[in-house]
C-alpha cells in the first residue's frame, strides 16, 4: 500500500492544483455566456442564415416542381 499512495495521489494532487481549477473557472465563464443570450452579431448571423434557409428551401421546391414535370418518377428512384 505504501507503494501505490504516491502513485494514485500525485495525479490526483496534480489534477486538483491545475485542471480542476481551469476546469471550474470555464465552466462557469460558459454559463454566463449562455445566460446573457446571443450577441448582436450572433443575432444578425442567426438572422442571415434564416434567409438563406429560406431562400434555399424556395430553389428546393422549383427544383422539385421542375423535377416532377420533366420526370415524374424521379422521386421513386431517390
Amino acid at each position: 500500500m505504501d507503494i501505490i499512495a504516491p502513485l494514485i495521489g500525485a495525479p490526483i494532487i496534480l489534477f486538483m492544483i491545475f485542471v480542476a481549477p481551469i476546469w471550474i473557472i470555464m465552466h462557469y465563464r460558459s454559463q454566463r455566456k449562455i445566460g446573457q443570450g446571443l450577441s448582436q452579431d450572433e443575432l444578425l448571423q442567426l438572422q442571415e442564415l434564416a434567409h438563406q434557409a429560406e431562400r434555399m428551401r424556395d430553389r428546393i421546391k422549383t427544383l422539385e416542381s421542375i423535377l416532377d414535370a420533366e420526370s415524374p418518377k424521379w422521386r421513386d428512384r431517390v
